[in-house]
């Protein structure tokens, strides 16, 4: 990753390192926030952040349109993203959910493809060799699914990409961290109007665990790790910029072993190396192509 500029590299290491140790955040905040009361308060609060402290900085209001391409970005991405995974886990296991999201690269390239960049020879193949690592890494796991979770994950999964790429390509949203915000407020409100009209409870006491852990998915999970993915989007290639659905799993089940004394099969150390190689030609690919 040497030849990535510094700030590409930061933003890669943040949405691999972040997002991977959020699954046992996520699982701790739970206990006491109902699915899309937890998500949508986490993206509205981490929006509001920093929104104001663009403002702080002198940073000029989104126009009418922006927030509007804002706003679409932010429910598709979080109110279809990420609301409908939570939908998902209700009837979908964690190991076909980790196989799905696996997914994301291989179609959120397929739709930059549409838009004329197509991924190169050797970005295929890291795309491919991740998909497998991280099949490879699930299998341990168990698979079963109810029909209607698998429908709810590929709406998730669909959501996500075509979110993705129509920030990239398509909508004009406000420069910088302003247009960051600005999906954050927007997803993270309809969010919380979903919760509201399901009628959602807590399900729980809200101890100081649960807070910390709902504090920390605002913090890093969303003001820094989804800030970072939506500045990659606008830097990388899709491929790259997605190669977080591999990596993620592989920070998840090493922090299990450093801080959970969780063991490794061999069949998982098989499966990091094939998804950490995959990384090696997605950074490189397109150095190579020039």
């Amino acid at each position: 990753m040497r030849h990535l500029p510094r700030s590409v590299l930061t933003a890669l290491l943040t949405v691999y390192v972040v997002w991977g140790s959020t699954y046992f955040a996520i699982q701790v905040a739970l206990q006491a926030f109902p699915p899309f009361m937890m998500i949508g308060t986490r993206f509205l609060v981490a929006g509001a952040i920093l929104f104001a402290w663009q403002k702080w900085r002198g940073a000029a209001n989104p126009t009418l349109s922006e927030w509007r391409d804002g706003g679409i970005v932010g429910v598709l991405m979080l109110g279809g993203g990420t609301g409908l995974t939570a939908c998902a886990q209700q009837y979908v296991s964690s190991g076909l959910t980790a196989v799905f999201i696996a997914c994301s690269p291989m179609i959120l390239s397929g739709l930059s493809g549409l838009f004329g960049d197509w991924p190169k020879r050797r970005e295929w193949i890291g795309i491919l060799a991740g998909f497998i690592g991280a099949m490879l890494l699930a299998s341990d796991g168990d698979f079963a699914a109810k029909p209607i979770g698998v429908l709810f994950l590929l709406g998730a999964i669909l959501c996500w990409d075509v979110g993705s790429i129509l920030s990239q390509k398509k909508l004009k949203m406000a420069a910088g961290g302003m247009g960051f915000a600005s999906e954050m407020l927007i997803g993270g409100l309809f969010l919380v109007i979903v919760s509201l009209l399901k009628g959602e409870s807590m399900t729980g006491p809200v101890t100081a665990e649960a807070l910390a852990a709902w504090a920390y998915l605002v913090i890093a999970g969303s003001l820094l790790a989804f800030t970072a993915y939506m500045y990659l989007l606008s830097k990388v290639s899709t491929g790259l910029a997605a190669s977080y659905a591999y990596v993620n799993p592989v920070i998840a089940v090493a922090l299990g072993v450093l801080f959970g004394g969780e063991h490794l099969s061999f069949k998982a150390m098989l499966a990091m190396a094939v998804i950490l190689g995959s990384v090696v030609l997605l950074t490189t690919a397109r150095q190579a192509s020039k």
